[in-house]
């Protein structure tokens, strides 16, 4: 497959329908939507794309009863199981589809799960929808019909155009397996048809000639009577694709399911962040500004950690690095394999944090860019290892004395390790984006540091310059 021009291709589906007509039988479908929707999220990037949404930290009974007494419509649990062993996910999604159903009996309120995950496909696909069905199937009388694939993340340039999953980069739009994201040492697959990807993950359990297809046209025809027929149909956990490039499909294909919901099917949904946000009913927000985020104009200095390895990653540190306004330090991750070593390191790292934080000056703490590797030919340890990195990343966080005005962090394993072991975070709210696709909670009272913004940024959003202009954002008012 070959990268194609954006422009091009997006000139070949045009809008024909009433787009009006649309928005008011969508805002009518979510309106009658009574389920409540629970989102698992696998880091923590996947609330990019709401806000005012309850986000917890673990998945215990009386939390997730807390999230289906919410008045919000959706809540996320943050499972973090992009670093996880096979092993821990099954029973982590065991546990969580118990409590889940537990809390549905008791409160009298149905359900919808959403398997949030990472847009250019990595993850642990498809066990996580798989132990999600078979408990949820084994505890109750639910039979699950299908699972839909939807990785369609506008904000991030992530498009399904002809069952093909798309990257974007600049102008062009590059086929997911043609990405470095596509060659993960854990998560890695060679195909961007994502009927072949579903083939290939379930080694060709679930074929691509039986994958049920919901193309660009129909939604654009706005079929919507044609696309529930095929919802339908579905069963025997079959597989559905999206296809989409705008919101506007996003919320076509919603209103489809939310009828074929209300005739009693069942659908378990593998999505990126897009889809959440349309589901949920969460509306349109302006980007957040220093000013909704740091009252004090003398407050003390921010701290940014950045652990991603991805080469956008690399490019906007480089570019941060122009800010004579930041500290930079190196954490040398490579002093893992010697305990003493490591925690001398941390304790190095959190003295010049703490001074610079107390000074008013933001820092900015990033891993040695040469990867630490030990080629065991196991993902599963290679898994292991950037966990450990990644822990000792975090508390960095906790052994901090001062406390910084923000706390950024590059990375999805990162920014999770962050949340709960740096921040000890529990519940926060997801306040909006602070750019496109870059989230921002709120830490809750039971945080380390509370009531501070905390800035997920993950490692394979945005330009060259946007890590940059975060930061000048924080740190400066307009």
């Amino acid at each position: 497959m070959n990268k194609v021009l954006k422009e091009a291709v997006f000139k070949e589906y045009s809008t024909v329908f009433d787009i009006k007509k649309i928005e008011s039988e969508y805002d009518k479908a979510i309106k009658n939507n009574n389920r409540k929707i629970v989102v698992l999220d696998d880091d923590p990037t996947g609330v990019q794309t709401i806000h005012d949404i309850p986000v917890y930290t673990d998945w215990e009974f009386a939390t997730i009863e807390s999230g289906f007494n919410d008045p919000s419509s959706m809540f996320f649990i943050l499972t973090n199981s992009r670093s996880f062993t096979s092993k821990e996910t099954v029973r982590v999604h065991r546990e969580i589809a118990q409590n889940i159903y537990k809390a549905s009996k008791i409160l009298g309120k149905d359900f919808i799960i959403i398997s949030r995950s990472d847009s250019t496909l990595r993850g642990h696909y498809p066990l996580e929808t798989k132990v999600l069905k078979d408990t949820l199937e084994e505890i109750s009388d639910i039979s699950i019909d299908a699972e839909v694939v939807f990785p369609f993340f506008k904000e991030g340039g992530r498009f399904t155009i002809g069952n093909i999953h798309y990257v974007q980069e600049n102008e062009y739009l590059v086929p997911a397996s043609e990405t470095e994201f596509a060659k993960d040492k854990t998560f890695g697959y060679k195909n961007s048809h994502l009927g072949k990807w579903i083939e290939e993950k379930t080694e060709g359990r679930f074929l691509e000639k039986e994958t049920q297809y919901i193309s660009l046209e129909d939604l654009r025809k706005a079929d919507l009577d044609g696309i529930a027929a095929q919802l339908m149909i579905a069963k025997d956990f079959s597989k559905i694709v999206v296809n989409a490039i705008d919101y506007v499909d996003v919320k076509v294909f919603t209103i489809a399911l939310l009828k074929a919901l209300d005739q009693g099917k069942r659908f378990i949904f593998r999505t990126a962040a897009s889809f959440t946000k349309v589901i949920g009913g969460v509306t349109d927000k302006a980007l957040l500004t220093r000013q909704d985020l740091i009252k004090d104009r003398r407050s003390n200095g921010g701290i940014i950690i950045i652990g991603s390895h991805v080469k956008k990653t690399t490019e906007q540190l480089e570019e941060l690095k122009s800010l004579e306004m930041v500290r930079f330090v190196e954490f040398n991750q490579h002093l893992i394999v010697n305990p003493n070593e490591i925690e001398m390191e941390v304790w190095r790292v959190v003295d010049i944090c703490d001074e610079c934080i107390g000074e008013g000056k933001t820092v900015a703490v990033y891993t040695r860019r040469d990867r630490l590797d030990f080629n065991t030919g196991n993902s599963e340890d290679e898994l292991k290892l950037a966990v450990k990195i990644s822990h000792s990343i975090a508390s960095i966080i906790h052994k901090l004395k001062k406390k910084p005005a923000f706390v950024i962090a590059k990375g999805g394993i990162t920014s999770s390790d962050v949340a709960t072991i740096g921040l000890e975070i529990k519940k926060a709210v997801v306040a909006g984006q602070i750019k496109e696709g870059i989230p921002v909670w709120i830490t809750g009272d039971e945080s380390r540091f509370p009531g501070i913004p905390y800035i997920i940024f993950p490692g394979n959003v945005g330009t060259r310059k946007t890590l940059k202009e975060v930061v000048e954002i924080l740190s400066n008012f307009p």
